[in-house]
């Protein structure tokens, strides 16, 4: 399977000028995937430069890149520090993260992430560990649904979502995209269906992932693995991750409160690199369609 059928590498060029490569230099590319962008950082890296690159799914490994310089990590990038240990690196010049989902993964029925095929609710991107998004719609309370729902895919009727589920699961286990779709289909207004649909995917996703946890896990460790003056670039596709992103790179807390010392100077461990967000053009978005809600942001470790 070729990088391009499991996905094209969104903003290419500007995630590597945000990197700002070093030939020698030691690279992170936490999110392989199909490899576009973990094969652009090799094409500019020397002889002597190194790339680790992280992914939890097994389908990951078929993309794996024939190189003395690539060390593949099969795991979740929350543990980052561990690994980099593991492999006798103490600090890096950049770390990349892109955090969409592939082409793979929402074109794989199997899988549970897209509403387009029918198929087990799973949702996992490590298919060997933890809840599926069926194991949240069966066990979780009435409340805690609605808080998923309300929290992670920002819907107004996440409560009525959540109670609709609960009575229908007390007759039969919610078990494959259909029978939500035939729950939920009727809950929203035929305008907003498909848009309101993404949004309840998007939300198990989240949760069985536990996507944002993992992002605040990583922005925190990217702080003691860089190296004064390492970049990290990270490309987020809804506003959950870019605020928690935005805000860490602005004050290196997820409040985005930042602090100042006795003169007025911020205290923040990152310097931004470009101030205003950088998002795609419409040939990017030709080029590559699910590149359309992509934020790129870029920063750069003053203090450690």
């Amino acid at each position: 399977m070729t990088d391009v059928v499991y996905h094209i590498p969104a903003l290419l060029n500007p995630c590597m000028e945000g990197l700002d490569i070093k030939p020698d230099g030691v690279y992170v590319d936490v999110t392989f995937g199909g490899g576009g962008h973990s094969r652009e950082i090799l094409k500019r890296l020397g002889d002597n430069g190194r790339l680790i690159s992280f992914d939890q799914d097994a389908d990951a490994i078929r993309n794996v890149i024939d190189d003395d310089r690539f060390t593949f990590v099969r795991s979740n990038f929350k543990y980052l520090s561990n690994f980099l240990k593991y492999h006798g690196v103490e600090k890096v010049d950049g770390i990349l993260a892109d955090l969409g989902v592939s082409f793979h993964h929402f074109d794989d029925s199997s899988r549970g992430f897209s509403f387009r095929f029918d198929g087990k609710l799973d949702m996992r991107m490590n298919t060997e560990a933890g809840l599926k998004a069926s194991d949240v719609l069966e066990n979780y309370s009435e409340e805690q649904l609605a808080d998923v729902f309300f929290y992670y895919g920002e819907l107004k009727n996440a409560r009525r979502i959540a109670s609709v589920i609960v009575k229908s699961r007390e007759e039969k286990k919610i078990e494959t995209i259909s029978q939500l779709l035939d729950l939920l289909e009727p809950l929203m207004g035929k305008d907003r269906q498909k848009k309101d649909l993404a949004k309840v995917f998007q939300a198990l996703r989240i949760e069985v992932n536990k996507e944002m946890d993992v992002l605040k896990r990583l922005l925190t460790q990217a702080r003691n693995v860089l190296k004064p003056g390492g970049r990290i670039v990270v490309l987020t596709y809804h506003s959950l991750e870019d605020r928690l992103v935005k805000n860490f790179l602005k004050a290196g807390n997820f409040e985005g409160k930042v602090e100042q010392d006795f003169y007025g100077n911020r205290l923040s461990p990152f310097k931004l690199v470009n101030n205003k967000v950088i998002v795609p053009d419409a040939e990017e978005i030709e080029r590559n369609p699910r590149s359309r809600s992509a934020k790129l942001r870029v920063a750069e470790l003053v203090n450690s």
